[in-house]
């Protein structure tokens, strides 16, 4: 089974502030990359790197420019990513109306139901909640 993984998954692994969030983070990208069963969109990517590289209460990001763009293309290397279409479009304005999602939590469940995908793992979701034939999954909740 394959999970589509949202950005926060992404940005914690290089959060320190939540050591708990980090290490389900990490754990988590490893395992996928061992298992090939973790898919990341375009959108996800696009959004990592604004978030790693906007500067924190303090005035520093979580990483330089030059570090997101290493870590960006990693990324491309380990990981399958889902480009945008006409039909994800279209899906995340029948999501966004459908289920009352934010614009880009609709569009993020568009790529899971435009490519058959059965799991979000993602915190912005209700946890277990089905919207259409995607099931959200919390992968920070104590378990």
């Amino acid at each position: 089974m394959s999970a589509l993984v949202d950005t926060n998954v992404l940005v914690y692994r290089f959060d320190p502030r939540q050591p708990d969030k980090q290490r389900r983070a990490t754990a988590l990208l490893r395992r996928g990359i061992e298992t090939e069963s973790l898919l990341l969109c375009h959108q996800a990517i696009v959004e990592f790197v604004a978030a790693v590289t906007r500067p924190l209460p303090g005035g520093r990001p979580l990483l330089t420019m030059a570090e997101a763009i290493q870590e960006t293309e990693e990324l491309c290397d380990q990981f399958t990513v889902l480009l945008p279409d006409e039909l994800v479009l279209r899906t995340a304005l029948r999501g966004a109306a459908a289920y009352q999602l934010a614009w880009f939590d609709a569009h993020l469940w568009a790529y899971a139901e435009r490519y058959g995908i059965t799991e979000i793992l993602s915190e912005d979701f209700q946890h277990g909640r089905r919207y259409g034939g995607v099931r959200a999954v919390n992968p920070f909740l104590s378990a």
